[in-house]
């Protein structure tokens, strides 16, 4: 079985590796990239039958429906909250994205943005670039100790409480929709959300963007997290609430960090960037060798496995 037409959104030529653009060049007849926002997209929706988008798409009701001929929708990405699965499976139409190729990579990051943060790394680097070499002025505190609280133990939040744990010597903590007796048996404790939030001094939010997690952090959580807290969120930006964020930030008792400041809106962007404690980074995130390669192979297998009959990585709706 082949595709008749691909159609990549966000897609450059240096998003996939020749080895990958050769193997879905294989699978299909045709294939279209177009930038994001282009006004050539819905010029090719009739013949589209494999729809292929990046991390952050919105692909609703209105834009399935306008294609026909769609059977399979790929996210180069894990978040599928802003693609209307529910609907897309009410067609038949299969939905796939990436699961596991970058929880060593993700949860490596957490604990760079905290270490980065809590020693004052920056601040020590442009220092020693001005022939400044003293160690005056200086704080820092350690992890090891600390109450260490994971939101959402997936395979990314798991395995940063394993490191905070095992590797840090922190009392690690948890919360989630559902209890993992596994983790628990390792070590890690399980709490209820609202007292995790009153009592961790790092706090570590690993959710998936849905319809049920969008602005999941709102404002009543946001203001029982602790005084003095580092909360670092490697989750898309959609479980938070940005206005119940900056009004908390605005006290400035607590430090924000942030890896997915692509997704946020330019009003949102530049009303967090306000706050000296609201640091934000690029998504950087899955940025490692291994996971970039990994994810590669598993995007271009989730397409060619659905052609065989037998698609893996499937999207629920």
């Amino acid at each position: 079985m082949q595709l008749n037409k691909i159609l990549l959104v966000g897609y450059g030529e240096e998003a996939l590796e020749p080895k990958q653009w050769e193997r879905l060049d294989g699978l299909a007849k045709e294939r279209v990239l177009l930038p994001k926002g282009s006004p050539e997209i819905p010029k090719h929706f009739a013949g589209t039958d494999c729809l292929l988008v990046k991390l952050g798409a919105t692909v609703d009701k209105s834009m399935i429906d306008s294609m026909p001929g769609l059977k399979y929708i790929g996210m180069l990405g894990t978040g599928c909250g802003r693609i209307d699965v529910a609907h897309a499976a009410s067609k038949g139409i299969t939905v796939c994205n990436i699961v596991g190729y970058s929880t060593e990579s993700v949860a490596e990051l957490v604990f760079a943005l905290i270490l980065e943060h809590i020693r004052e790394i920056e601040k020590a680097k442009k220092q020693a670039r001005e022939a400044n070499y003293s160690e005056d002025g200086f704080g820092a505190y350690e992890i090891k100790g600390k109450v260490f609280g994971v939101i959402g133990l997936g395979r990314i939040g798991a395995r940063t409480a394993e490191i905070a744990l095992n590797g840090f010597g922190a009392d690690a903590r948890y919360w989630s929709r559902q209890r993992k007796e596994k983790y628990e048996k390792e070590g890690v404790k399980y709490q209820g959300l609202d007292s995790l939030l009153q009592e961790a001094d790092f706090i570590s939010i690993h959710m998936e963007a849905n319809k049920e997690t969008n602005g999941f952090l709102g404002h009543g959580r946001v203001q029982k997290i602790k005084p003095g807290a580092v909360v670092v969120n490697t989750a898309p930006m959609d479980v938070v609430d940005i206005s119940a964020l900056a009004e908390r930030l605005g006290k400035g008792d607590l430090t924000f960090i942030l890896d997915h400041s692509d997704e946020l809106s330019e009003a949102d962007a530049k009303e967090l960037s306000k706050y000296k404690n609201c640091i934000m980074y690029p998504p950087i995130g899955y940025i490692s060798d291994e996971a970039t390669l990994a994810k590669l192979d598993m995007f271009v297998d989730n397409i060619q496995n659905f052609l065989e009959g037998k698609p893996t990585n499937v999207v629920q709706g």
